[in-house]
């Protein structure tokens, strides 16, 4: 969420940098700062009328004292009550949509974020590797995760529909050392805490991390009262570990590592990658999420992108690092780094990962601040990243590392966790 006093302070700033995501959300900074005169002038209409019927009480009282009528003032008091209720019924519709408009408005993006409309316009930071050759042409991984029993397409179909893999025999065991693999080199090598979270949150837990109110159409949701929501990112529950906390100064930096599924409807990409498993409606991830102070956040943002990175140099895999333009950065994101891995078999760049900083952007939904030396109460600077997300992962893996004669080589990293075998 934006700071509503540098709205008021400076429009034309948040107008022009809105502007830059080419989404229109620039013509709600105007309803934003005329719902914000609205407000205040009805505070201030209120706060005299509450002046006035505290006058008028003492006046009673005195009144009261002296045995004289106090019918005149009685009645008196009694319009200001109704007129002060009126107020605060009117007051509490335009901070209600205040708020809800402040909800849907996104972040502004970082200086140093490249301007452009499309993907076109990303900026790529840094290739990495080169592309596998091969003296055959490479299948794509639904081929050859067909051919070696990995996984199911069909029968993931037959039980829930398009968009769901089943993983077997070995394709379930690769996934499984994947996750671990994951999660052992973050928490060993790079000081992160692993947490094990719910995998479904509140709605205040969406908002926190901006999936809603403006995303809802992509959440499965759980008709319970209050509603549940299947989370599309460990991000959510993990960054809400310490929603509405003040936490001291030396908390921070706070460095958390979950594994979840991640469940999304995918709403808006009907007839988008429907082949194989790279846009699939259930997922594995193991999420990375850093909460830090303010002046540290960039640094924490290229480290963040460096973890994730690792994983990919491990494994030996061709990849590049892109930075998101202004028009396709992420809503809430203020900077946002994607790692996107090369896939022979499908011939394409997947993306594995997306690492955001969001600046104070979620703590301000969330109300996450730190105390600083000087006692003060400073919102937090929040980032998160994929490290990785393992349909994609898995894709890289199977397409890179395929054999003529139909096998595919498992990176020597991983091999321990599969008890040693170099091949499937």
């Amino acid at each position: 969420m934006l700071d509503i006093r540098k709205i008021r302070e400076n429009p034309d700033f948040y107008r022009e940098r809105l502007a830059r995501r080419h989404t229109g959300d620039e013509k709600l900074v105007a309803r934003i700062v005329h719902l914000d005169e609205q407000r205040r002038k009805l505070l201030q209409e209120s706060e005299a009328l509450k002046s006035e019927r505290n006058r008028a009480s003492k006046e009673i009282g005195a009144l009261k004292a002296k045995g004289a009528d106090i019918a005149e003032k009685s009645a008196a008091v009694k319009t200001i009550n109704e007129q002060v209720n009126r107020l605060e019924q009117e007051l509490a519709g335009v901070e209600a949509e205040q708020t809800d408009t402040l909800l849907r408005i996104p972040n502004v993006n970082h200086d140093s974020v490249p301007i452009g409309e499309t993907p076109a316009d990303n900026r790529i930071e840094r290739v990495i590797g080169k592309a596998a050759q091969f003296d055959f042409k490479p299948r794509p991984h639904w081929e050859i995760g067909a051919q070696l029993g990995l996984i199911d397409l069909e029968a993931a179909t037959k039980i829930s529909g398009s968009g769901f893999v089943v993983f077997k025999g070995l394709g379930a065991r690769l996934q499984r050392a994947l996750i671990n693999y994951l999660l052992d080199v973050h928490t060993t090598h790079h000081g992160y805490m692993e947490i094990s979270p719910p995998f479904l949150v509140r709605g205040e837990s969406m908002v926190g991390t901006s999936q809603l109110p403006k995303f809802a159409e992509d959440m499965y949701r759980v008709e319970e009262q209050p509603p549940l929501y299947l989370i599309p990112t460990a991000e959510v529950p993990v960054t809400n570990l310490h929603r509405e906390e003040i936490l001291s100064a030396d908390r921070l930096p706070i460095r958390y590592a979950a594994y979840t599924p991640c469940f999304r409807r995918e709403a808006g990409s009907a007839g988008k990658d429907t082949r194989g498993i790279i846009r699939v409606h259930q997922f594995d991830k193991v999420e990375l999420v850093h909460i830090v102070a303010p002046e540290e956040s960039y640094a924490a943002l290229e480290s963040l992108v460096g973890h994730a990175e690792r994983i990919l140099r491990d494994f030996g895999l061709h990849y590049r690092v892109v930075s998101l333009c202004t028009g396709d950065i992420g809503f809430g994101a203020a900077k946002c780094y994607d790692l996107e891995v090369w896939a022979p078999g499908v011939g394409a760049w997947l993306e594995v990962s997306s690492c955001s900083n969001f600046e104070d952007f979620q703590a301000r939904r969330m109300n996450l601040r730190y105390k600083n030396n000087e006692g003060k109460n400073i919102f937090c600077h929040t980032l998160n990243g994929s490290a990785l997300a393992l349909p994609r992962l898995y894709i890289a893996l199977l397409e890179t590392f395929q054999q003529a004669d139909g096998h595919v080589l498992i990176p020597e990293p991983l091999q321990p966790y599969l008890g040693g075998q170099k091949q499937i």
